[in-house]
C-alpha cells in the first residue's frame, strides 16, 4: 500500500473498508486504525504498530472516523511545529471541518475548534497575544508559587495523614495542580471537586466534554469580569492590564489554555513521578545515591511518560511532504509527543537515562511551545519533594502490576496510586514541610538540599581554585538570601 493511497483528502472512497477475511478487518474505513475504541486502549502499542506499518507519519482516524495524520517521528514533529509557513494551528482550514465530516458536536471539538488565542494565531496577532501571556507569566513570584505549593501540599496531606492510607492520584495529584493554579489565576474559591473533574473530562473526548468545557469557561469568564472591575495582584489582572489590551473573550480563552494545559500536564506528571519513585528500584537508587535530583527525575519522566500523548492539532497550509507521506492542503496532523519521545532514531535504547537532555517533546516546540511549562515543573518538583518529606515511609499498597491506567487521544494517566504509611498528625499549614529546630533524620530518598547549617555532601568534581576566606572574627557570617537558596534548590545544587 503506497503512501499516496493513504491521502486523507484524496479520491479514494473513504467508506470502503476491508473485506471480513482481510487481516485489517475491524479497523475503520479504508483499513485505517482508530485512535479511539478498543485498540486505542494501549496507545503506546498502537503507535508502534503504526510506525511499523507507515514509518514516521501514519494515517489514522479520530472519533466518528474523521481522518487525520499521526506524526510519530521525533524529527518530523519538530519540523512540523517549527515550520509556520507550512503548518498552522488554525483549524478553520481543516477539510473535515469545512465539509462537515467533523461537525460542531464532535466530542473533540473543544480541543479542535478555532479560538481567539495565541495557540491558534499567526504572525503579528500571535505575537500580540503570546506577549500578553508571557508578560503575565513574568509577574508570577517564585517564592509565592512555592508557598502556594507547600501550603496546598500540607492541606491535602492533612486530609488523609491520620489514616495511614491514601490514593495519591485522586487525593493528591489530581488536586494539587488545580488548587495552585486557582491561586495563581486569582480564583482560590473556585477550587473544588467539580472544577477538577470538569477540567479532566473535557480533554477526554467524552459525551460530556462539551458541557464540561462550558462550565470551565463560565467560571473563567466570571473571573475576567470581576478582575476587569476589581484588579488584584494575580495572573488574570496582569493579563487584563497588559498593553496588548485583550478583550474579555480573549482573556477568558487564554485563562482556559493556561489552566487546562498546566493542570492536565502537571497532574499526570505528579502521578507518574510518584509511581516511579515507589516502584522502580533503579530509579530510586539514582535518587538515593545523589546521581539524580528531584527536578532531574521529573525531566526523565517527561521523556518516558509525557503528560500529553498527543496534541490536536496542526493543519497543512499547502501541499507538502512529511515523513515520506504526501500531505495535502487542509489535512490535519497530530503532534505525536509520546511516540516522538521513543523514536528509535533518537532513543535506540529506552533504558538509557536522558539526564541533562531536554529535547523531549513534552512541551511542544516552535512558536507555540508551552508558555507555562515552568509552572508545571515547579508544581511537580516541589510537590514530589514536599510529599516525600511529609510521608517519608510511604510505600505502594498493591503490586505494581495491579495499577491501572486510562488513556484518551490526548493523555494517559493512572487511575489510582494506593499507598500506605505510618499514620501522622496533621501539620500546621503555615509551616513548611520538613522544617524544625532539630534536624530530622533524612530518609533514603530525600534528595533535597541539606539545611544551610549542615555539612555539604562531597561532590565528585575537581577541586576549584582556592580563594581567600574572610576571617570570621572580622567578617559577619553571610547566609544566602531566600531567593539565592530557592535558585540553588531549583537547579538541584
Amino acid at each position: 500500500m503506497t503512501p499516496e493511497s493513504h491521502s486523507l483528502t484524496g479520491t479514494d472512497d473513504p467508506m470502503s473498508g476491508p473485506p471480513p477475511s482481510c487481516p485489517a478487518h475491524g479497523t475503520g474505513p479504508g483499513g485505517l486504525r482508530r485512535l479511539y475504541g478498543p485498540e486505542a486502549q494501549d496507545l503506546a502499542a498502537l503507535y508502534e504498530k503504526l510506525r511499523a506499518e507507515h514509518g514516521a507519519v501514519a494515517p489514522v482516524l479520530l472519533h466518528n472516523d474523521v481522518p487525520i495524520w499521526m506524526v510519530l517521528g521525533h524529527g518530523e514533529n519538530l519540523h512540523m511545529v517549527s515550520s509556520p509557513s507550512l503548518y498552522t494551528r488554525d483549524s478553520r482550514i481543516w477539510t473535515p471541518l469545512l465539509d462537515g465530516t467533523a461537525g460542531a458536536d464532535h466530542p473533540l471539538m473543544p480541543l479542535i475548534a478555532w479560538q481567539p488565542i495565541c495557540s491558534h494565531a499567526e504572525g503579528d496577532e500571535h505575537q500580540r497575544l503570546r506577549a500578553s501571556v508571557m508578560g503575565a507569566m513574568s509577574t508570577i513570584n517564585a517564592r509565592d508559587l512555592r508557598r502556594h505549593i507547600n501550603h496546598w501540599t500540607q492541606e491535602l496531606v492533612n486530609q488523609f495523614c491520620r489514616r495511614g492510607t491514601a490514593d495519591l492520584v485522586s487525593q493528591y495529584a489530581e488536586h494539587l495542580p488545580m488548587a495552585v493554579l486557582c491561586e495563581i489565576l486569582g480564583m482560590p474559591d473556585e477550587y473544588d471537586d467539580r472544577m477538577v473533574q470538569s477540567a479532566r473530562d473535557l480533554l477526554k473526548g467524552t459525551e460530556t466534554a462539551i458541557a464540561s468545557n462550558e462550565y470551565v469557561m463560565s467560571v473563567l469568564m466570571r473571573l475576567t469580569v470581576r478582575r476587569r472591575a476589581q484588579p488584584a495582584e494575580d495572573f488574570t489582572s496582569h493579563l487584563i492590564n497588559h498593553p496588548a489590551k485583550l478583550t474579555d473573550e480573549e482573556v477568558g480563552q487564554h485563562l482556559r489554555v493556561v489552566l487546562l494545559a498546566a493542570y492536565e500536564a502537571t497532574a499526570n506528571l505528579l502521578a507518574n513521578v510518584l509511581r516511579v519513585v515507589l516502584t522502580d528500584p533503579g530509579f530510586r537508587a539514582q535518587l538515593n545515591g545523589g546521581q539524580m535530583t528531584v527536578p532531574q527525575a521529573v525531566e526523565q519522566s517527561l521523556w518516558d511518560e509525557p503528560p500529553f500523548s498527543s496534541v490536536l492539532g496542526y493543519f497543512a497550509k499547502q501541499d507538502t511532504e512529511l515523513g515520506g507521506q504526501r500531505i495535502r492542503k487542509g489535512d490535519g496532523l497530530l503532534l505525536g509527543i509520546a511516540p516522538g519521545n521513543v523514536d528509535p532514531h533518537v532513543r535506540p535504547d529506552l533504558k538509557v537515562n536522558m539526564k541533562g537532555n531536554r529535547s523531549h517533546l513534552a512541551f511542544g516546540g516552535g512558536p507555540h511551545e508551552c508558555p507555562g511549562q515552568d509552572i508545571g515543573r515547579a508544581i511537580a518538583d516541589v510537590g514530589v519533594d514536599a510529599l516525600l518529606k511529609r510521608l517519608p515511609d510511604v510505600q505502594l499498597a498493591v503490586p505494581e502490576g495491579d495499577l491501572k491506567r486510562t488513556a484518551s487521544i490526548s493523555s494517559r494517566h493512572l487511575v489510582e496510586l494506593p499507598v500506605v504509611f505510618e499514620p501522622a498528625s496533621p501539620q500546621d499549614v503555615m509551616d513548611r514541610p520538613g522544617v524544625s529546630d532539630v534536624p530530622r533524620p533524612r530518609p533514603d530518598w530525600d534528595v533535597s538540599d541539606p539545611s544551610p547549617d549542615a555539612a555539604p555532601a562531597p561532590r565528585p568534581t575537581i577541586d576549584p581554585p582556592q580563594v581567600p576566606v574572610p576571617d570570621p572574627a572580622t567578617e559577619p557570617e553571610h547566609r544566602p538570601g531566600a531567593w539565592q537558596r530557592f535558585v540553588r534548590w531549583w537547579r538541584g545544587y
